[in-house]
């Protein structure tokens, strides 16, 4: 338990994303998680709440967590983001290529360990490819934003361009199942009935982590 944590999840667009906002009371500095979809309305809620926003944290490069072209629909995002505000955008070094239309000087690029420090608060990052090459969870404390890995109920889609069973398999399993069972999770998008669930209540309920091996996961999502 972080004392001066600020945390706020909230559900933007039509695609049911999750954007979330993580910062410190203390010093009012706040970043975002995958902002997308309606830039205003993001910044809006940082400054009703007095915060001041210096981070953009990308969890994957998809346009519904970042902006850019969609179905012929254009979607709002860091492009927008940075138009309107002075933030560094975090981004796994995997995925700094879609981003290249972006100022080197806007982007930090990441890989797994390393960690963002927000006004005090620190914002650990797990590479978790499978989903995409790059994608990434960020963990704060007890607290795990797990973008398009991990939903509750499912996991991330392996059949899109840049998707990976096998290496989503061992995101899963190695990685984000190696966190505690108590880890409460916030996924990338509202896909249940709740909007929180923790490591330990997916792990026993979750159909995508009760293979035992990799085989048994690969033959269930049609690889084997």
């Amino acid at each position: 338990m972080i004392d001066n944590l600020y945390f706020k999840q909230f559900e933007l667009g039509p695609m049911q994303n999750f954007v979330y906002l993580v910062g410190s009371l203390e010093t009012r500095k706040v970043a975002v998680v995958d902002a997308a979809w309606d830039i205003e309305k993001i910044l809006r809620i940082v400054a009703e709440d007095d915060m001041e926003l210096t981070h953009a944290c990308v969890s994957h490069t998809h346009p519904d967590h970042i902006g850019g072209q969609f179905s012929g629909v254009h979607i709002e995002g860091i492009t927008e983001l940075l138009e309107k505000a002075k933030v560094k955008v975090i981004v796994h070094k995997e995925e700094a290529e879609f981003l290249k239309s972006l100022s080197p000087s806007d982007l930090i690029k990441v890989e797994s360990g390393d960690g963002i420090d927000v006004g005090g608060i620190n914002i650990r990052l797990i590479h978790t490819p499978g989903h995409t090459p790059g994608s990434q969870c960020f963990l704060i404390n007890d607290r795990l934003i797990s973008g398009d890995t991990l939903f509750i109920g499912s996991c991330g889609r392996v059949d899109l361009p840049g998707g990976n069973a096998e290496q989503m398999y061992f995101s899963l399993t190695q990685r984000l199942m190696d966190l505690p069972e108590t880890t409460l999770l916030f996924p990338g998008h509202n896909y249940s009935d709740k909007s929180i669930s923790t490591l330990g209540e997916q792990q026993r309920t979750n159909p995508y982590l009760q293979f035992h091996s990799l085989r048994e996961f690969l033959s269930a999502m049609g690889y084997a």
